[in-house]
């Protein structure tokens, strides 16, 4: 029996397992090219720091020559990013650099998200980011209460930086106005694209205030740029001795706000990728260089697989839900 090509059927079955070779050996041999990690914030943000870090050390502990390389996709709170990895083609070489705002909070809040949470091939979690309250270091302010007071006596009046009304930068302040008694517009939100933008805008006294990331703010700290008031931790962080926590402000609802870096994939990545970056990403939570440099930006490192990662970002969708119907911003 001939095929309509010519050739003997027996022929044409025989050749079918030979035509999907290339397919194999191309999965095989992931990575053979370079791979781009999507920060969906600008640059010199706790997103693009910690996609950086990655990528300085994943071509090692992946055992490849290959290249990875960060590309910053800001925007719409993270959408712009995240949705463009969500569209991305599943052969793994277009990877996200989950955020908390972005893969989080905004498709928790924000009906319009042109993705869902649950859609991407989660491949790990990376680490958390302690929540602070920051001012400049010559600011008036030298306690929260102080800065809590003046908002009160003068509401509206002082400015913070956002990164957009669903991310952790917003929702942390607010749910700060929200404990400590005062309106949701105690402070004037003044909008930025990433986390390091918004740093440099209260370092820039273009802002009064700021709830931000550590990772965020640790160098600013550092350098005696800004002052950090509160951390949102259940103990005082060793790198932050001197700041008190929220529990010891009165304000324990603070507590559970946390930013965090994932890495993720788009829907559809193949077991075989999804498997080479988790077998990484394991070796990351003992690796020394990845912890050092993650700790030494003012992360707390919290390797987790990608089943692990799921679960703890539908109960971070879950916590954030609650707290925007709390707040009354959905």
């Amino acid at each position: 029996m001939t095929s309509s090509s010519g050739l003997p059927r027996r022929g044409l079955l025989a050749a079918l397992p030979l035509l999907a070779v290339p397919v194999a050996r191309a999965e095989a041999n992931y990575p053979d090219r370079s791979i781009t990690i999507v920060a969906p914030f600008s640059a010199g943000g706790a997103a693009d720091l910690a996609a950086r870090i990655l990528a300085a050390q994943a071509p090692r502990l992946l055992n490849t020559p290959q290249v990875v390389v960060v590309e910053n996709r800001a925007g719409a709170s993270g959408a712009v990013g995240t949705g463009h990895v969500q569209r991305a083609r599943p052969d793994g070489y277009t990877l996200l650099l989950a955020r908390v705002g972005s893969s989080a909070i905004l498709p928790a809040t924000d009906p319009r998200t042109p993705y869902t949470w649950d859609e991407f091939t989660m491949l790990g979690l990376l680490d958390e980011n302690p929540f602070v309250v920051c001012v400049r270091a010559d600011s008036p302010f030298r306690k929260l209460e102080e800065l809590i007071a003046a908002l009160r006596d003068q509401p509206g009046k002082l400015n913070f930086a956002t990164t957009g009304p669903a991310t952790i930068l917003d929702l942390g302040v607010r749910q700060m106005f929200i404990a400590a008694g005062l309106p949701l517009d105690a402070g004037t939100a003044v909008p930025f694209r990433g986390g390091g933008e918004a740093v440099a805008a209260l370092v820039g006294g273009q802002v009064q205030f700021i709830g931000n990331n550590l990772t965020d703010t640790s160098a600013a700290i550092a350098n005696r740029q800004l002052r950090a008031l509160v951390v949102g931790t259940a103990a005082r962080l060793p790198a932050l001795p001197g700041v008190p926590t929220a529990k010891e402000v009165d304000l324990p609802a603070m507590q559970h706000l946390s930013g965090w870096n994932a890495l993720f994939g788009p829907p559809g990545l193949s077991a075989e990728v999804t498997t080479t970056w988790e077998r990484c990403l394991a070796k990351l939570a003992h690796d020394r260089e990845w912890l050092a440099a993650v700790r030494r930006i003012g992360g707390v490192p919290k390797v987790m697989n990608g089943v692990e990662t799921r679960e703890y970002v539908q109960a971070q969708v879950a916590l954030y839900r609650d707290l925007a119907k709390r707040l009354g911003l959905v």
